[in-house]
């Protein structure tokens, strides 16, 4: 299937079986923001689970919080995104149709041969690395780029634009200041070091580990939920000795690319890109990207952030945000190793690779299913609950073992149309496993077992099954 055709049915299958829905509908939507439909809750939840779970349960050294998005003003002043949190932006003087930059120029180098290609996205990266806006526009114009609206090459300067949404807080009108949705979870865990490390006595080097909502006005948001106005991230900050960096750096790096792989996605659908043009606190940064329909995208990112955010709360706050180490009898700023990962991204990349359309004609028959593979432990509903029939007590067996299996993990009850119907429905959804109660079970207590990827039917005694699906899905 071409690129752009799987992400067109990607997004038509997210609708169909309740993943994603376009925010406001009804209304005709809302530009870059999408709603969360009853089977994508879950697997956005579940992916979530998995990640928070990695991070706290299996590291004794890592804790998580819960910041809230609205914070001091000043707090966005000292992390430099009042200054610097911007993107360089382009306007056609004919359609009045703004563009990110770099979106701009990438978007015409994928129609250009592999050697122009990149030779267009070096240049690009050099001229984003020295700010040179001047230069950005000749490279838009040398290469005759156009825009896709108007089809003309009429564009104004390339400017900054900052991306934080700001909003007031204040019961009167005439007293409100002015604060900002969040861009980032980051800072509601620098400006909680201190109390974290002194009422969880930790000791360095260990981790600080966020999940949540954060919001960013971007012009060219594109990609379905790849790129949003409000999307939902999840990071970790790891504290570590000053000098260290390098070497915790590079665990991170492994770590959570093994993290990745363990979503049962092969290597060669990842790749990792060092950045040419480093953020302003930052001495080693790099992403993982993943093969999306759209190419190689990040989907995390992992950043040396030297000492920068501690000592800039610390030199606004007027608060002191060292730490004593006892093995060195020394006082510190530490040094920051974050890794920050797109929630909506991940669920994005998790469905992209789940999404199979497969042809199962044979010589006497056509046939075809499209199925979404995902990782059983991810999976929305675990299991589906099928009596036969609607008679003859199966329904009410049926009942029995949905009641048993609840407090173990989500499932899911239908008795109609065929036993085939039923199972390519689940098969879309994503079910890794159905159960069939049909008439053998009466007389002998056992059940018909089918796997969704390799479509096996086998029977287990009706006593196994919850140990068997919990065995299956189980994170850890």
């Amino acid at each position: 299937m071409a690129n752009e055709n799987k992400l067109q049915a990607i997004i038509g299958h997210c609708k169909e079986y309740g993943y994603v829905f376009q925010s406001s509908e009804i209304y005709d939507g809302l530009s870059a923001v999408y709603d969360y439909g009853q089977n994508g809750a879950e697997l956005k939840r579940n992916i979530r689970d998995y990640w928070w779970r990695s991070m706290t349960q299996m590291h004794e050294n890592i804790v998580g919080i819960d910041a809230a998005i609205f914070m001091h003003p000043t707090v966005w002043k000292a992390s430099g995104h009042v200054d610097n949190f911007s993107d360089p932006m382009i306007d056609n003087k004919d359609s009045k149709k703004r563009y990110r930059v770099d979106h701009l120029i990438e978007a015409h180098a994928e129609t250009l041969a592999t050697e122009a290609k990149d030779t267009l996205l070096a240049q690009m990266d050099a001229l984003l690395a020295n700010n040179d806006f001047a230069g950005l526009k000749q490279l838009i114009e040398d290469n005759k780029i156009k825009c896709g609206v108007s089809g003309t090459g009429n564009w104004t300067d390339v400017r900054q634009f900052n991306l934080m949404f700001s909003t007031q807080v204040g019961s009167v009108a005439e007293e409100a200041s002015e604060i900002y949705l969040r861009p980032e979870t980051a800072q509601g865990i620098f400006v909680n070091f201190l109390n974290v490390q002194k009422t969880g006595r930790m000791k360095i080097p260990f981790g600080i580990a966020q999940t949540g909502k954060a919001f960013r006005n971007e012009i060219v948001a594109r990609g379905f939920i790849f790129r949003m106005r409000e999307f939902e991230q999840m990071e970790m900050q790891f504290f570590v000795r000053p000098g260290t960096q390098k070497e915790w750096y590079e665990y991170w790096k492994e770590a959570r690319m093994k993290w990745h792989l363990s979503l049962g996605i092969p290597q060669d659908s990842y790749r990792f890109h060092d950045h040419v043009k480093l953020a302003h606190y930052a001495d080693a940064a790099c992403d993982i990207e993943y093969d999306f329909p759209m190419g190689f995208k990040e989907v995390e990112g992992v950043h040396s952030r030297t000492d920068f955010d501690l000592t800039e709360h610390q030199k606004y706050s007027g608060k002191k945000l060292t730490y004593f180490d006892t093995d060195i009898n020394q006082h510190y700023v530490p040094y920051v190793i974050e890794t920050s990962i797109g929630l909506d991204r991940a669920v994005m990349m998790v469905l992209s690779h789940a999404y199979k359309e497969e042809d199962l004609s044979t010589p006497e028959k056509q046939d075809s299913r499209v199925v979404l593979s995902l990782p059983p432990m991810l999976a929305p509903i675990k299991l589906a609950v099928l009596p036969l029939t609607k008679k003859d007590g199966l329904p009410e067996l049926a009942r029995e073992l949905m009641e048993q299996c609840k407090p173990y993990f989500r499932c899911f009850y239908e008795e109609k149309d065929a036993i085939g119907k039923r199972y390519r429905r689940q098969d879309a959804i994503g079910t890794p496993f159905c159960v069939t109660i049909d008439h053998q079970t009466k007389e002998d207590q056992t059940v018909t077992i089918r796997y969704r990827d390799s479509m096996l039917q086998e029977r287990i005694p009706l006593a196994a099954v919850i140990d068997l699906i919990i065995e299956k899905t189980k994170m850890f």
